[in-house]
């Protein structure tokens, strides 16, 4: 972060300045667990903490100040009230992140939208652009009113490249966002089903993700995947210079002569403006190509060469947790961690991913009710059934009380391809002990249903039996 004085934070918030205006603030932080030396504290009330009450804490810890709605003990900044429904600290730290980002120079600035894959995206694209120059893109999915300032807030000063990742749960939501971070390239990866129980349909999905796209500078860049008719749309809603990416024999980059290898990820040929050049991605899922080609389109956008960027994919690594995490257990058992999040579009590359591994013994998909879809919930939840049964996956195991819309109907786990567990301990038994040596293991959910825990305690139960054998 660019170092500020206490004033001049209080200034570009519209704050009361409490104690020494002098203070040099060199960092934000919302976890006084985390506090370091130089920080600034900030104070959100959540639905279980109020962080008012930890803000000792975070100075016992190095913070130097607080940003607060009430007043507390030590040096603050107390800011005004919220104009709308957000906390009114987490409406400062946006007029203090949109000043940060004033202050940036000679700084490409990339927004990541779209139903799915946006943090993987964000991820492959933060390190494509490593390889040119000093990039940040922050682990895991800080993509809403808090999580992109605090993006901004934690980028270095010498910085050339920053990768933000922008979510939807609602119209205007985007354009918000845009205005804190001034996006001079973006990306749009698809439109799904994704929230569709907030904004009423796919269209108007779609022209929520439109807003990102609606906000580049006319000298900027839009990154459209072309396998994506609704995303393809999308090139007549800017006068941005128009990259797209995809397996469309018409995308300007494209992935041709695509291999599955031996260890279930992918070797294909980048092709890019009559040039092509062999490369590969160490990741599960044909989706993540798609993910890969939006991170080397991005990387030809900014002036990198082909052969670099083919270089830079087959160095790729999982940086956010629980989004394809392959496991390898004893028993040449395989886990595949996908719980961070789930919606129809996920879940179907998901479990074709999983259908596409050559597995020793059998194939279960563990899945959970996926959120926000709306009126269409039960229909859309009974079409994941039915594909995991057009593929040929083994067993499907249905887990939570939410997920009766499955459509399966209550089951005491005795046996046949789909079931119906009602809470993680029935399942838990159920899949110790039906899995056999060489089974390959996906767990997938919407991210309220806390999927982590079910695999992690299976992981740990599995790792216990086979140390028995």
């Amino acid at each position: 972060m660019y170092d500020l004085t206490l004033r001049q934070i209080a200034d570009i918030v519209g704050g009361q300045l409490v104690g020494n205006a002098g203070l040099v603030i060199s960092g934000v932080t919302t976890d006084s667990r985390k506090s370091s030396r130089g920080d600034l504290f900030c104070a959100i009330v959540g639905s279980r903490v109020d962080g008012h009450d930890c803000s000792d804490e975070a100075m016992a810890l190095g913070a130097v100040a607080s940003l607060v709605s009430r007043d507390v003990s030590g040096p603050h900044v107390l800011v005004p009230e919220s104009p709308d429904h957000l906390d009114p600290v987490v409406h400062a730290l946006a007029k203090l992140a949109t000043h940060v980002r004033k202050l940036m120079v000679n700084v490409e600035v990339i927004g990541i939208t779209g139903s799915s894959g946006k943090t993987s995206t964000k991820d492959m694209i933060g390190q494509v652009l490593s390889h040119a120059g000093r990039t940040h893109a922050p682990a895991g999915s800080l993509n809403n009113e808090l999580g992109l300032p605090l993006t901004i807030l934690s980028a270095p000063a010498d910085l050339r490249y920053l990768v933000t990742e922008m979510g939807m749960r609602g119209m205007h939501q985007i354009t918000y966002l845009c205005s804190i971070a001034f996006p001079s390239i973006g990306v749009v990866t698809n439109v799904g089903h994704a929230h569709i129980g907030e904004v009423g349909s796919v269209e108007n999905i779609a022209k929520a993700k439109s807003e990102l796209i609606r906000a580049l500078p006319a000298d900027g860049v839009a990154v459209l995947n072309a396998d994506d008719l609704r995303v393809s749309a999308m090139r007549t809603m800017t006068e941005a210079t128009i990259f797209s990416y995809g397996f469309n024999p018409d995308a300007d980059v494209r992935a041709e002569k695509v291999m599955i290898n031996s260890h279930g990820t992918y070797d294909f040929e980048l092709v890019y403006g009559g040039n092509r050049v062999a490369t590969s991605i160490p990741m599960l899922g044909e989706h993540n190509i798609s993910n890969a080609l939006a991170a080397a389109t991005v990387g030809l956008a900014v002036g990198m060469e082909l052969k670099d960027i083919a270089h830079a994919l087959t160095e790729l690594k999982q940086v956010s947790n629980w989004r394809m995490e392959v496991t390898q257990l004893p028993g040449r058992l395989t886990l595949i961690n996908d719980a961070y999040n789930a919606n129809p579009e996920s879940m179907t590359a998901a479990l074709e991913t999983l259908a596409g591994i050559p597995a020793e013994g059998k194939t279960w998909a563990v899945v959970g009710k996926m959120h926000e879809l709306g009126d269409a919930s039960n229909q859309l939840h009974e079409q994941v059934i039915a594909h995991a049964n057009d593929l040929g996956i083994s067993q499907v195991v249905a887990v939570g009380a939410a997920a009766d819309s499955y459509g399966l109907g209550s089951q005491d786990g005795s046996g046949g391809k789909s079931v119906w567990l009602h809470d993680f301990a029935a399942a838990s038994d159920y899949i110790v002990n039906g899995v056999n040596s060489g089974d390959v293991l996906l767990f997938k959910a919407s991210r309220a249903e806390q999927f982590e825990l079910l695999a992690k305690d299976i992981e740990d139960r599995l790792r216990k039996k086979w140390s028995q054998q």
